[in-house]
Formats: structure tokens, sequence, C-alpha cells
């Protein structure tokens, strides 16, 4: 028998999922659009997800699977609808992914009914988390994950090994497991992206070097690689593109993000920069552009972060943390930006091309000096003074 508390429920689950969300007010600074609410949260997730409906076998209308957090998603734009492939995390710790769309982009997201369910390849395999969607020109939707799985070679119980899977699809519904990602140089992966297009007959792959599941060791920054074969992918070399420099947004680490923008000037990265701080860890998004025909070399990189936690995201289950794998560009050219704030909620930010190309290629880049950003600061100023008159 269902149980009476469902109704009154799941009246406010649907309350939830059509509330109309709004450009925040009080922010700006003409470069992107942030928004009054979230775009996904833990109540974003499904009543049948959570709670055994009924009533003889959960008299009390208790969550028995509950969910503690919805966040980090890839995002694709497909047939006039906005798709998200999130991840889900549950009390337990464990993480899934789950797709929700919307007509909108910014509001009205809902879950389809069951997460998804990926072929179990890797026994090993504890959790999988942060997926980003590549429509490539192969035809394929690929999705590229952390696939994480104990350390079994250290006395550390928390020692964990990161690989990068790899599955792909044609509809969001059905997909087909591939091998993990082998770098030859680097031990550890994660925060890897495939590149929407063949370079040099090749798949392109943008990776984050690292010596172990924690610390990015003698990784340099977001490395490029290419591989021949996407069904037993191996990259033998890695170039740095965007390096970790000290004090500065990435001198911790740093990763790629959403899948690379295409623009006439070159291809956009949204990236994040993680340093350290003594509140933690702190992680905060930032731009550059790489080389239309030589995705390896960067053209252009603004100083300083694109996005940081303001207000409420910088509270949650890891706080002062921003973190994007997912955006997605219409046919008008608009560009929805979904970022994470603290592990714990899914946001979007909006923008265009144009303004996200005048972004990239004529904000200034970091002097890397207290003094020479002071200069560069006088030196607008007084070109503001004059103006002014």
């Amino acid at each position: 028998m269902l149980h009476p508390r469902y109704k009154e429920e799941n009246r406010k689950y649907e309350q939830l999922i059509k509330r109309k969300n709004s450009v925040d007010p009080r922010f700006y600074n003409g470069v992107y659009e942030r928004y009054t609410y979230p775009v996904l949260t833990a109540k974003h997730a499904p009543l049948i997800w959570r709670y055994d409906l009924n009533e003889e076998t959960n008299p009390f209308f208790m969550e028995r699977l509950p969910v503690n957090c919805v966040f980090n998603s890839g995002a694709i734009y497909l047939k006039g609808k906005y798709y998200l492939v999130a991840r889900v995390e549950g009390a337990d710790r464990k993480s899934f992914f789950a797709v929700a769309e919307s007509e909108s982009g910014v509001d009205g997201f809902r879950f389809w009914d069951e997460p998804i369910l990926l072929p179990d390849t890797c026994p090993e395999e504890t959790n999988v988390y942060d997926m980003r969607l590549t429509q490539h020109e192969d035809g394929w939707i690929y999705g590229v994950f952390c696939s994480e799985s104990k350390d079994t070679s250290v006395n550390d119980l928390s020692a964990a090994v990161a690989a990068a899977g790899i599955v792909r699809t044609k509809d969001l519904k059905t997909w087909e497991r591939l091998d993990n990602l082998k770098t030859l140089r680097s031990p550890q992966q994660r925060n890897v992206v495939l590149h929407p297009e063949f370079i040099n007959g090749k798949y392109a792959f943008y990776t984050r070097p690292m010596d172990d599941f924690i610390d990015t060791g003698s990784g340099g920054g977001i490395g490029f690689g290419l591989c021949d074969d996407i069904e037993h992918a191996v990259i033998d070399e890695e170039i740095i593109t965007s390096q970790r420099k000290y004090h500065t947004i990435t001198e911790a680490k740093n990763g790629a993000g959403a899948v690379p923008i295409k623009t006439e000037k070159g291809w956009i990265h949204i990236a994040h920069g993680v340093r350290n701080t003594a509140a933690g860890l702190r992680y905060v998004l930032y731009c550059f552009a790489t080389d239309l025909k030589d995705p390896s070399k960067v053209i252009a990189e603004p100083g300083g972060m694109f996005m940081g936690p303001l207000g409420r995201e910088r509270i949650g289950d890891v706080s002062n943390v921003v973190f994007c794998n997912g955006a997605i560009v219409n046919e008008l050219g608009e560009v929805y930006i979904y970022y994470a704030s603290s592990d714990t909620r899914l946001h979007v930010a909006t923008t265009t091309i144009e303004r996200l190309t005048d972004y990239v290629f004529h904000t200034p880049e970091d002097p890397l000096r207290s003094r020479d950003c002071v200069a560069q600061r006088i030196e607008l100023i007084r070109k503001n003074k004059e103006l002014l008159g």
C-alpha cells in the first residue's frame, strides 16, 4: 500500500523541480551571470531513489537510501535540450552517475527514473565520479571519468589509485565501457578530458599527470597527449599545456574542466586551479585558450581566477570550492557553465561566446610579482582617469 506521506512529499518535490530560476541581481562582473538557485541538489533526487514507498515495509516513511549531494556534472546539448550527467553521492560516500534534462538549461532539471548502471568491467573499482561528456566528430558521445580503486601496495586504508575510465554512448541510455586510459609516464590520472576533434588523425586527451592520488608531485600542470585507438587508449607522451606556477591560483595543482569550446580565435578551456591556505585547499576556476590547429599550445591565459565560491557557495561537504566539468554552447552562441560549489550542489552561470572570447583574449596575464601587478593596475587607473577627465 502506498504510504500516505508520499503525496505531500511528492508535492514539495514537484514544487522544487518546477521552481523558476532567475539571474541573481546582486552579482555583476560583465563576464557571466550567476543565478539565484542551484540547478541540482540532493533534494532533486527522485523520491523513488530514496524512499521505500510501501507503508507496510516503511511505516515511518524513512529515507532508506539517502542522497548526500549532487554536484560535478558533465553536460551536453542534444536536439534542443540540456542534459547533465551529474555526480550523485549517497550517504554511504559512493558516487554514481545520473542523467537530468531541462528545456531551459537554467531550471526544470529532472532526473531520469534510473541512474546509470555502468558495465562492471573493473572488479577492483570502488568509486566513480566527475564525468566529462565529449560529442566527438567520430559520431560517439564519450564519457571520461575518474575510476577509483584501493591502493593495495601500502598499509593505509585511505590510500587510493585514480585512473581515467572511458565509456561511450549514442543516446545517454546504453553505455559501452572501454579500457581505462593508460599513460605510460604518469602512474595516476584524474580530470581527464577528451578533445572533440581528431588531431593529426588521432584521439587527443587533456590529462593531469599525478604521482599519487592526492599530490601531483612531478606533474607540472595540464597535460596533452595523443592515442591511436580509443578502445584501448594508450598515451606514451604528455606535453604540459597550462603550467602550475608559484604563488598563483594553480600553485598546488590544476586540472582540465569542461570540454574545450571552439571559437574563431582558439579553443577556450575552463579549468580549475588549487592553492593551499590556512583553511585548506581552495579550488577556483580559470580560463585559457589553445591554438586551433595545435591544442597543446597555449595562446592566451588571463590572469587570476575566472570564478570563485561566493556566499553560501563556500559552505558544504568540502568547503571553499568551485569545480566545473561541463559546459554547453547552444545554437545561439549562449554558453551555460555548470559548476559545483563545495562538493555539495550544482549551479549554472551563463555568458556568450562573444563575451567569453573577449574575456580570455583581452584580460591581462598575471605578471607573477606584486610590484608588477601594482604597476599593471596603476596603468589601468591612469587610463580611466584620462577618460573621466
